[in-house]
C-alpha cells in the first residue's frame, strides 16, 4: 500500500510543500515581532523619535502601551487550546 499510496499523492506534493513553508514563515515572522530585541529597539526608536520632537509625549506614552501589550499578549497561553490537556 505504501508504493500505491504515493503514487496518488504524488500529485499532491507541492501544495503539502507549499503549506510547509508557509507554516515556517508564519512561525519565523511570529518569533520576530514577539522578539525581545525587537520590542526594545521599537522603544528606542520611540524614545528617538520623541528626542528629535516628531511625537509628543502622550504620543510616546500610547505607543510604548501598544508595544508592550503586543509583547504580553505574545507570552499569554493562547485560548484556542483545550483546558486541562
Amino acid at each position: 500500500m505504501g508504493i500505491l499510496s504515493a503514487i496518488v499523492l504524488s500529485p499532491f506534493a507541492p501544495i503539502r510543500g507549499v503549506i510547509a513553508l508557509g507554516e515556517i514563515l508564519q512561525r519565523q515572522a511570529e518569533e520576530e515581532l514577539h522578539s525581545p530585541a525587537n520590542t526594545r529597539r521599537q522603544l528606542e526608536e520611540l524614545q528617538e523619535a520623541r528626542e528629535r520632537g516628531e511625537i509628543s509625549a502622550d504620543e510616546e506614552e500610547e505607543a510604548q502601551e501598544r508595544i508592550l501589550q503586543t509583547r504580553l499578549a505574545s507570552k499569554a497561553p493562547s485560548t484556542a487550546e483545550p483546558e486541562g490537556g
